[in-house]
């Protein structure tokens, strides 16, 4: 009891010291500061430091804004949310550049690496490198033609009284005047700067797809003149027809067009316009070394379903970035891609299940590609019913373009791109023309009212017309005054050896030197 009492006095003792502790601290720390405050203050006036001036007086609150710039303020800020031309800002709206920046990489990313890494697998291992230079070769050539005139080719005015063009001016040449300003005939929100790079990524992927048709068999220094060639006879003009504000085929923003066609991320601009050039020059340049009598089989399954995945990855941007802001539409068109790949790649490797008992991992590649081709044009414009029937019929039709249409008419097209995106694009131009509604996109009642969902088809079908024609015509064109000029390809030997070793002096794989 005693220690107990002893230990709790003790312990009351010492309670009692940190209170008097925390007292003489909680007292004379603020006055000691206070103490040296004054001293130094004392001590700068002794010294003829000078004292801080006194604080500058308020100044005084600007006039109150009145009711009009309070309804312009409102009026701009609905307009920014709804993706509509503001009535006072000239400024870019930052969620929608955002959108734009990051869908601008997306679409390179499809190239590179998507597309390299897609094509690259499919061929024989001495030609990947091959395959992967080209596809470099199309990002470095075509960046340096849209800086110097292709931008300003396709998507400047052309200024004709007719409103109705073939080739832009070259208003914006060497990218002259093209700002952080958006540019109200595109994207009200956009900097007309972030369009042009976006649009840029379009201009590089479409000249490499066409690589796929003639792999394994064309020189690098014929594929860069034709790639060069190709992009001032096709695509400028035809991207300016179709995208262009006064271009001849835009009936979506052109109300004077002569052909009213829609095409939301590039079903004619890109794939038809690749697809069809594509097949006419694997038919010009001929089919490969030991085609028809040897297999060709894939040299890495395992690269192409890498490069399958960032190919639909980057699609996101090729198509939901296609509204040109992060909008409802930009919504939709996200949606529509979706189902149209999943459904296509379902829909591929069943039909091969069904007909050769197992489904492959090249039939789920390739259907996965294929669906998310014949979306592109119709993927802000349709419902998402519509997008699941497109995926169905993506994977029926280009199948047996692959497999039954290429059987019979024995030519070589390497990778299938004519089976994909030649016929793929076709597809996808009409489907557009016949699903399009305005309950997907209301911007399609504009200029496009009276035939939305009644001969719009047709109107489709005059601009499926004029892009085989160009893209014919000019690949036919480029095709012989290049092999009149440089050759389109090695001879028989140096074509056996593969076309890393010819035209790159490297090889993509090391097989003596695997063991480490």
């Amino acid at each position: 009891m005693e220690l107990s009492i002893g230990i709790r006095g003790k312990e009351k003792g010492s309670m009692v010291m940190k209170a008097r502790q925390i007292t003489l601290v909680t007292v004379l720390v603020p006055a000691l500061m206070l103490g040296l405050l004054g001293a130094g203050k004392a001590f700068g006036e002794e010294a003829g430091t000078p004292t801080a001036a006194p604080a500058a007086a308020a100044v005084a609150p600007g006039p109150a804004p009145t009711t009009a710039d309070l309804s312009a303020r409102v009026a701009d800020l609905e307009a920014y949310i709804n993706n509509t031309a503001p009535k006072t800002l000239t400024v870019p709206g930052p969620g929608h550049n955002a959108w734009m920046m990051t869908s601008s990489a997306l679409v390179l990313f499809m190239t590179l690496p998507g597309l390299a890494l897609f094509y690259g697998g499919l061929v024989r291992r001495k030609n990947i490198l091959s395959v992967v230079a080209q596809c470099f070769g199309c990002a470095g050539l075509v960046t340096i033609l849209w800086w110097a005139f292709g931008y300003s080719a396709v998507f400047a005015s052309s200024g004709s009284a007719s409103g109705s063009s073939i080739l832009g001016s070259m208003k914006f040449a060497f990218l002259k005047g093209v700002t952080s300003a958006p540019n109200p005939d595109y994207g009200p929100w956009v900097s007309h700067s972030v369009f042009a790079m976006y649009q840029m990524m379009f201009a590089i992927i479409t000249p490499a797809l066409i690589v796929g048709a003639i792999a394994e068999r064309m020189k690098y220094s014929a594929v860069m003149a034709f790639i060069l060639g190709w992009m001032l006879l096709v695509y400028f003009p035809l991207a300016h027809m179709v995208w262009g504000s006064d271009g001849m085929m835009n009936g979506l923003s052109n109300a004077k067009a002569g052909i009213k066609a829609i095409d939301f991320a590039g079903g004619t601009v890109v794939h038809m316009s690749s697809g069809w050039s594509a097949l006419l020059l694997a038919l010009i340049l001929g089919p490969r070394k030991g085609f028809g009598r040897r297999p060709f089989m894939p040299h890495s399954m395992v690269l192409t379903a890498v490069g399958t995945g960032m190919l639909w990855v980057g699609w996101y941007g090729f198509n939901a970035g296609s509204a040109v802001a992060a909008d409802g539409i930009a919504a939709g068109a996200f949606v529509a891609t979706t189902l149209a790949a999943a459904v296509a790649g379902s829909v591929w490797p069943l039909i091969e299940w069904i007909t050769r008992g197992k489904p492959t991992v090249l039939g789920f590649c390739s259907g996965v590609v294929a669906g998310l081709v014949v979306i592109t044009p119709a993927a802000g414009f349709v419902t998402p019913s519509g997008a699941v029937l497109i995926g169905v019929l993506a994977g029926v039709v280009p199948y047996f373009a692959c497999t039954k249409l290429k059987q019979v008419f024995k030519y070589d097209d390497a990778l299938d791109t004519f089976g994909v995106h030649g016929v793929g694009g076709t597809l996808g131009a009409l489907l557009t023309g016949l699903l399009a509604t305005t309950e997907a996109n209301g911007n399609l009642a504009t200029n496009l009212g009276q035939i939305v969902g009644k001969t719009l088809w047709v109107e489709q079908l005059k601009a499926m017309g004029v892009t085989i024609a160009m893209a014919l015509i000019g690949t036919g064109i480029l095709a012989y005054a290049i092999k009149a000029i440089l050759g389109l390809r090695p001879d028989a030997d140096n074509e056996e050896q593969g076309l890393d070793i010819l035209d790159h002096g490297e090889a993509g794989y090391h097989m003596d030197e695997a063991g480490g």
